[in-house]
């Protein structure tokens, strides 16, 4: 009886567990909380990025590696000047960077606002995306748009990467605000001067 029952606990111990099954669509390969990118040129701040949660995920899906990035928690990316000024701000509740074979895409979504300091715009939409080849951010949602001389309400918009030069593609709605001609728009962030690196 004793050989029969040392027999039955090895054949269990030998058996060991079940190995644990991944779904690489559903489990990041990599976890990074409070990631901060820092982007320069020539030593100076070109693109600040900061996520409180980035998760990367990398799996094969009929037989093409797809590869994507998932900010869930929130995004916030600061552009820079030339100068230094800064001059563009994008915040969504998510983001996802894409990347497959020769293509790369960004796309933000939930309470996404543009802003351009320097022309004193702020644009508010649900969903952007950014075209990187072609420097480009459009939608098709909704899209609001304030600046110092009124707001502008539509859908669709297209820009450059920037917000530079914003272009509803279908306006249903447009207030102006009446000025003395003497009024000038003043870029109150930037009037210190270029924010220079590390400060």
């Amino acid at each position: 009886m004793a050989a029969a029952l040392a027999a039955a606990i090895l054949v269990f111990a030998c058996k060991g567990p079940e190995p644990a099954v991944f779904d690489f669509e559903q489990t990041p390969v990599q976890v990074v909380r409070d990631m901060q990118v820092l982007q320069t040129e020539r030593g100076e701040a070109e693109m600040r990025m900061y996520a409180p949660l980035m998760q990367r995920f990398d799996f094969f899906k009929d037989s093409i590696q797809q590869t994507y990035e998932l900010y869930s928690e929130g995004f916030h990316l600061d552009a820079y000047t030339e100068n230094g000024q800064l001059e563009t701000t994008i915040t969504a509740d998510q983001a996802k960077h894409v990347t497959t074979v020769g293509r790369e895409s960004w796309s933000a979504f939930g309470n996404v606002v543009v802003t351009n300091h320097i022309k004193g715009e702020r644009m508010e939409t649900d969903t952007i995306y950014w075209n990187k080849e072609e420097k480009q951010i459009y939608t098709d949602c909704y899209v609001r748009l304030t600046s110092d001389s009124g707001l502008l309400q539509g859908f669709g918009m297209t820009s450059d990467e920037r917000a530079r030069n914003s272009v509803i593609l279908r306006p249903f709605d447009w207030y102006a605000v009446e000025r003395d001609s003497t009024y000038q728009y003043i870029d109150t962030l930037n009037q210190m001067g270029p924010r220079k690196m590390g400060k």
